[in-house]
This record gives C-alpha cells, sequence and structure tokens, in this order.
C-alpha cells in the first residue's frame, strides 16, 4: 500500500529545499497543478532528492549490520536472522527509494513545461539529468536489497500500482545503467560552490552497482572512465579525510553535506554518544569488533597470525597504519584523555591538566563501558565534544580510493590481471602509509599473484580501507561471506573486571593470550582464544541464507496478490 500511495500521491508533489543550501529540511510544498513551470520550480524539486533520507546508508546509529560493528551483547535482527518484512529499516529502505523515484519521475515527465515557458534548456536539462542519477541511485539500493522490484519510470494510477509486480532485477538494472549513463552525458564533471551530482559521481555510482550484481565489465569500464577523468585524486592525509573540518578534497566523488548552523547534522545524537569514549561524556556502546581489529594485517602485509611482527599483547603494534587511525589504540591520548580499557587502569591522564582522573572507559569503574575494550577513532575530533554534540560531518558516500580497488576487482574477477590492477591497489596501500606508490620499499606493496591470491588481497585491503563507511555489510553479502562471518560468535573482555585481571593481566596474557586465526577469507576466528578461557561471549551470531536478500514489506505483499515475497520471509 505505501508503494501504492507513494507512486501515486507524490509523483506531482516537489518539496521545497533552498537552491544554495541542500542540507536544509524542507520549507513548504508546491502546488502539484502548476508546478516544475520555471528553473526555480525544478531546481527545489530536485533539491528534495538529496536529502539525507533518501540517501541512507548500510547501517547507523548502534544498527550496522556487519561483522566490523559490535553493540555491547545485543543481537542486530540481521545477526540474529530475524529480519522480517515489518523491519523498519527493510519499510523505510522501500517507502524512500520509492519517494525519490516518484520525485524523480516527475521532474523528468516535466522537462517540457518549464521549457514551453521560456526556461533555460540547458539548465532544465541538467536538472533532469540530475534526477536520472538520483532515480538510478534509487533502483541501486532497491535491486540490490531486494533483488527484483517494480520498475516504475512514468505516472501510473492507483488500479495500476496495485496490481503492479516485480520487474526481474536485469532488466532494473538496465534501466540503472541507461539512468546514469545519460546523467553522465549531461552532468558537469566539477560542481562550484553547491555539492551536485556530477558526471563522475553516476559513472562511479554506476560503477558500484555494477561490481555488487557481478557485472565485472560494466564495472571496469565505469571505474576507469572516473579515473579517466584526471579529476580526482586520493587525499594525502587518510585520517583527516574523515573529519568533520575537511569539506573539500579531490577524493570526494559525492557525498551528502551536514550542517550544525541548518540543524542537519550526523544521525541525530544518539549516533554521537555511541561513538563517542565515556570519559569525554558518550556512551561507547557502538564499538569496532574484534574480528576488524585482527582483520588488519602487519606492516609487512601479512596476516596477524602469520606475521612475527604481532603482539598479542599490544595488537596496534606494528599493524597497518589505518588501523590506529580507526581504532583508538591502547595508551594513546583520544580528545585529550588516555584510553584505556584495561580492568587494572582505574585512572588515566587526563591531558589538558595534566592530572591523573577517573577511568570511565574502563569496566572496572563502568558497567557499560566498551564491552569489547575498543572504540571508534576514524572521522572523530574534537568537534565532536563541541554544540552540545551535534556534528557536522558530511557522508562521503563515494570516493576516490573505492574507485581504485573497484576497477582493480573487476579486472581480478575477470581474470585480467595486469599492472593497471597492481597500480590501483598500491596507491591506495601506500597512502595509508603515506608514501608514493612507487616507493616500494616503504609499505608492503602489492605484485601479481593468482586469481586466488589476488582476491583475497584485495579483499582484506577494502575492508581496512573502508572500514567505518558501512560498506562492508555488501561486501559481506555479494562475497557470500556473510554464512561464514554471521554463524560466528563476537567476543569481548571478561567480566566482571575481577574475573579479567585474575585470569588474564595478572599472567601477562593482556589484551589477547594470542593471535586469533584468519582463515582462506581473511575472516578471524577467535575459538582458539575462546578455548583458553580469557575472552566473553557477547553474541552467537546466526545465520539463514534468506537474508542474501531483504523481505518485501508486508504490507506490499498484502495488499498486492502480484507481490511476490522472497523465499523464506
Amino acid at each position: 500500500m505505501r508503494l501504492n500511495k507513494i507512486l501515486y500521491t507524490i509523483a506531482g508533489v516537489a518539496l521545497l529545499a533552498s537552491c544554495h543550501d541542500l542540507d536544509l529540511n524542507p520549507l513548504s510544498k508546491g502546488s502539484t497543478g502548476n508546478w516544475y513551470s520555471n528553473e526555480t520550480e525544478v531546481e527545489m524539486a530536485v533539491n528534495e532528492l538529496y536529502d539525507i533520507n533518501y540517501w541512507p546508508e548500510d547501517g547507523q546509529a548502534h544498527n550496522d549490520w556487519s561483522d566490523d560493528y559490535q553493540y555491547r551483547d545485543v543481537l542486530t535482527p540481521f545477526d540474529g536472522a530475524t529480519l522480517n518484512g515489518q523491519n523498519d529499516f527493510v519499510v523505510r529502505l522501500w517507502d524512500n527509494q520509492y519517494k525519490a523515484i516518484a520525485h524523480a519521475n516527475s521532474v523528468i515527465l516535466n522537462e517540457g513545461k518549464a521549457i514551453a515557458n521560456g526556461a533555460n534548456a540547458q539548465t532544465i536539462k541538467r536538472l533532469v539529468a540530475e534526477a536520472r542519477f538520483h532515480r538510478a541511485a534509487a533502483y541501486s539500493k532497491l535491486v540490490v536489497k531486494f533483488g527484483d522490484v517494480p520498475l516504475v519510470l512514468n505516472s501510473i494510477d492507483i488500479d495500476e500500482g496495485k496490481a503492479m509486480g516485480r520487474t526481474e532485477k536485469s532488466k532494473v538494472l538496465q534501466a540503472i545503467y541507461e539512468d546514469f549513463d545519460a546523467a553522465a552525458s549531461v552532468l558537469p564533471e566539477k560542481c562550484t560552490g553547491v555539492v551536485r551530482a556530477t558526471k563522475g559521481a553516476a559513472l562511479a555510482l554506476k560503477a558500484r552497482v555494477a561490481l555488487i550484481m557481478g557485472d565485472w565489465q560494466t564495472a571496469a569500464t565505469a571505474a576507469h572512465d572516473v579515473m579517466e577523468l584526471g579529476i580526482y585524486a586520493l587525499h594525502p592525509d587518510y585520517a583527516n579525510l574523515f573529519l568533520s573540518t575537511t569539506k573539500t578534497s579531490d577524493e570526494f566523488i559525492f557525498k551528502i553535506p551536514r550542517s550544525v548552523e541548518y540543524d542537519g547534522w550526523y544521525y541525530g545524537a544518539n549516533a554521537v554518544y555511541n561513538d563517542l569514549v565515556r570519559n569525554v561524556g558518550g556512551w561507547c556502546a557502538t564499538c569496532p569488533s574484534w574480528d576488524l581489529l585482527a582483520a588488519y594485517t602487519c606492516t609487512d602485509g601479512l596476516p596477524v597470525d602469520k606475521s612475527p611482527l604481532f603482539d598479542s599483547h599490544d595488537p596496534f603494534k606494528n599493524r597497518d597504519p589505518r588501523c590506529c587511525m580507526t581504532i583508538v589504540p591502547f595508551g594513546s591520548n583520544f580528545l585529550g584523555y588516555e584510553y584505556n580499557p584495561s580492568p587494572e587502569a582505574t585512572e588515566v591522564m587526563n591531558f589538558k591538566t595534566g592530572e591523573m582522573v577517573y577511568n570511565n572507559d574502563t569496566r572496572a569503574n563502568k558497567q557499560y563501558a566498551s564491552f569489547d575494550g575498543l572504540a571508534w577513532k576514524k572521522g572523530i575530533d574534537e568537534t565532536w565534544l563541541e554544540n552540545g554534540f551535534k556534528v557536522g560531518a558530511d557522508i562521503i558516500y563515494c570516493r576516490y580510493a573505492e574507485i581504485l580497488l573497484t576497477y582493480a576487482e573487476a579486472k581480478i574477477e575477470m581474470n585480467e590481471i595486469d599492472q593497471s590492477v597492481v597500480d590501483a591497489m598500491n596507491s591506495v596501500r601506500a597512502r595509508a602509509y603515506g608514501v608514493d606508490k612507487s616507493q616500494t620499499d616503504s609499505y608492503p606493496a602489492f605484485s601479481i599473484k593468482s586469481q586466488k591470491d589476488m582476491r583475497y588481497d584485495l579483499r582484506v585491503e577494502r575492508r581496512m580501507e573502508m572500514a567505518k563507511e558501512h560498506m562492508r555489510y555488501t561486501d559481506m553479502i555479494r562475497w557470500r561471506q556473510a554464512e561464514i562471518s554471521n554463524s560466528r560468535k563476537s567476543y569481548g573482555m571478561l567480566y566482571p573486571a575481577q574475573l579479567c585481571i585474575e585470569n588474564v593481566t595478572s599472567k601477562g596474557d593482556w589484551f589477547w593470550p594470542c593471535a586469533p586465526r584468519i582463515d582462506e577469507n581473511g575472516l578471524p576466528d577467535f575459538s582458539n582464544i575462546e578455548a583458553t578461557g580469557k575472552c566473553q561471549v557477547l553474541t552467537q551470531r546466526v545465520w539463514d541464507d534468506r537474508q542474501y536478500l531483504w523481505p518485501i514489506p508486508t504490507s506490499e505483499v498484502l495488499i498486492n496478490k502480484n507481490m511476490h515475497q522472497n523465499d523464506g520471509y
């Protein structure tokens, strides 16, 4: 019923947003009768498509559905295999993407109205190209999660909506490609002043959906086209790239701007509190998982169970630099306080005052301190403590490093492994080490290997590079790794604190007594540490193959006899 209502009633409505501040909330609604009659009205309608609700990431606040995250001892519906057609994330994704499609369709179908009234044809065609970009992006999100979905490119009445079934995903994918190509042929290479869709963004998101769908040739070609534009480059400082103060970079391809001033900020207060450590007033409830910490290679390029450089008692030592840029290292100065989750560290240094203070980040003092001892660092700085914990960090939806890795992965899967693949992967890794890719003695550089070994290297590199950017979920699904990672347990420190002191720290086995095993997929296995009795099982993840696709919202199935449900739901 939601789909029918959205497609029918929203099709002629344009919610207005500022022409210059895309992070403002809609201010009013336009009349359906005479709307789209001039440039201003069309631009206002297109601006609405940049609303954050139309650009969800795979996991927000404490609901990131991947093995990179741990929310205390709680399972998400995905982790517990309880996903169903009433789940809020399922319903919201479906609803909002079809709202975006309806808005985009209205702009596209009314292209001639403003031109007939004397509007600048070139401006209108650009705005229509933006609408096609947004429509393609919306369908991309739908087809990735649900598979076959209704393909609506024209206005339909309520009866047609009630009878509409699901379109085969190959046809939807073809429509997505056509929209992205049409947008890319019109959109400018760069936007000035205001963040808007560009030629590069259209090609980049085409490459992304093609990669997820296993269309390697299309993914490689689109990614290469982005590279050939010559306007994108890796940001010189990986850690700095994700800070809220970094508003411009040659690495950004498409992002959704956020603004504290206009009350358009980082997912609401809970997300900020969940990520922040407790010594600065946060909750530290949404944490990096042990799985993620173990997934980073050592500085020799080897996994933790193979590298002689790995020290399980100091797990941040000799690791890929992105490890310490993503997860707060133990004993480091983070936001003015020493971060130390050890049960013996009841006091830590306040670097702002030079005094030892009560440590809120150890479970010896606070029961709800990080359950696994880890805390997020990536993208977090002192600005998070300002403005009442409101954070104006832009959503970096697509960046150049992803394109380099997309190109490399697609070429690997086609077994077209050449120097261009190695160069793309080395560019990403070398940036993490702060050197040029040509300085192969200064970082663990990649070289041409077998397809199997290159696939392994690419997947590990992608996980390290893209952590906390809400892409791990899709990677787990398309690589068919979810059935492995989501059948395993998640782990944390022994609790209560005295138990951890007696069994771990007093015996010199803090943080881990030994290295976890890394399997042939690059996935950590902590069963050997569990066998020592020196960790706590936080959750037992459960997997069901049906979750490789999401369920169609139940309300859609009940109202429409032609809307068949995905298998297993």
